[in-house]
C-alpha cells in the first residue's frame, strides 16, 4: 500500500501566506499539510488552528511542539480544543527540541529524553480523558483531567533521530517523526524500532519534482506510513510541490 502523501508549510515563510497555501493544498487534494514549530518563527498550535479552519477536508500535523515550552496540561488543553472542532483532521509532534533554542529561552533540561518521555505519557493520557496524578523528574500533576476531553482522540507522536528516541516513540505515542530523511534505511532502522503497529511518519526534503513519485515510493517500501515533502529553506514555498502531487494522481490519491 502507498504512503500517504503530504507536503510541508515551512515557518520561513510569512504567516500571511498560510491561507493561499491551504486553499492551494486543498483543492489539489493533498492528503496532508504539516507545519513547524521553530524558534522564533511561527506558533504550531496557531498555525494549525487556522489551517483546519480554513480547509474542510485537509488534515493538519504539527511537527513538532518542543516540550520545554509547554507545560503537558496546557498542551493537552490546547490539542483537545482543535480535536474537538475538527475530529480526525489533526496530527500533533511532540520532541525534546533543539537545546541551544531550549537554553536561549531558559528551557533546557538535564535529561531531555526524560522530560520526552513524562510529558508524551502525560499529555496521551490526558487525551485519553483519564485523570492523571503523577510526580516525575520533571513532569507533576495532581488530580488533573480534562473537561473536554477530544472525542476522536488526535495521533500523537514524538520526533526522534537517535535509535534511543526511536525507541522511545514507538513505547509511549503513536509511532515516530523522521526529520531531513535522505536514506531509506533510516526508515527500515525506525521500522524496526517502532514495530509494526506503530506510525512511521517521515520528513524529506525534495528538490527535483520529476522525481516525487518514485521517492514516495521508495520510502514507502521501507516503511513508511506518511511521507511529507518540504521544499528548501531558500525557497520554502510549497506550491510547486503540491502541483507536482495533483499531477501525480497515482502519489497524489494515495490518501
Amino acid at each position: 500500500m502507498s504512503p500517504i502523501t503530504g507536503v510541508v508549510f515551512r515557518p520561513q515563510s510569512p504567516p500571511e501566506e498560510l491561507r493561499s497555501v491551504v486553499e492551494h493544498a486543498e483543492a489539489a487534494g493533498v492528503a496532508e499539510l504539516w507545519l513547524w514549530e521553530d524558534c522564533f518563527l511561527e506558533g504550531g498550535l496557531t498555525t494549525a488552528a487556522l489551517a483546519l479552519a480554513w480547509s474542510t477536508h485537509l488534515r493538519v500535523g504539527i511537527g513538532l511542539l518542543p516540550v520545554p515550552l509547554r507545560n503537558p496540561a496546557l498542551v493537552a488543553m490546547e490539542v483537545a480544543t482543535l480535536a474537538r472542532l475538527f475530529p480526525g483532521r489533526l496530527t500533533v509532534v511532540l520532541g525534546h527540541g533543539v537545546q541551544d533554542w531550549m537554553a536561549q529561552v531558559g528551557a533546557a533540561v538535564e535529561s531531555p529524553v526524560t522530560l520526552l518521555r513524562e510529558h508524551t505519557v502525560a499529555v496521551r493520557s490526558l487525551l485519553a480523558g483519564d485523570t492523571v496524578t503523577t510526580t516525575g523528574r520533571y513532569v507533576r500533576l495532581d488530580g488533573v483531567a480534562l473537561d473536554w476531553p477530544p472525542t476522536v482522540v488526535p495521533r500523537l507522536l514524538v520526533g526522534a533521530r537517535g535509535p534511543r528516541s526511536v525507541a522511545l516513540a514507538g513505547e509511549v505515542s503513536d509511532g515516530v517523526l523522521l526529520d531531513s530523511v535522505v536514506d531509506p534505511d533510516v526508515v527500515r532502522r525506525a521500522r524496526e524500532l517502532v514495530g509494526p503497529d506503530r506510525q512511521v511518519c517521515v520528513y524529506t526534503e525534495v528538490t527535483d519534482t520529476a522525481r516525487v513519485s518514485d521517492w514516495v515510493a521508495e520510502l514507502g517500501a521501507a516503511g513508511a506510513d506518511t511521507v511529507v515533502l518540504q521544499a528548501g529553506a531558500d525557497s520554502p514555498d510549497p506550491r510547486p510541490l503540491i502541483d507536482a502531487l495533483r499531477s501525480d494522481r497515482t502519489v497524489g490519491g494515495s490518501a
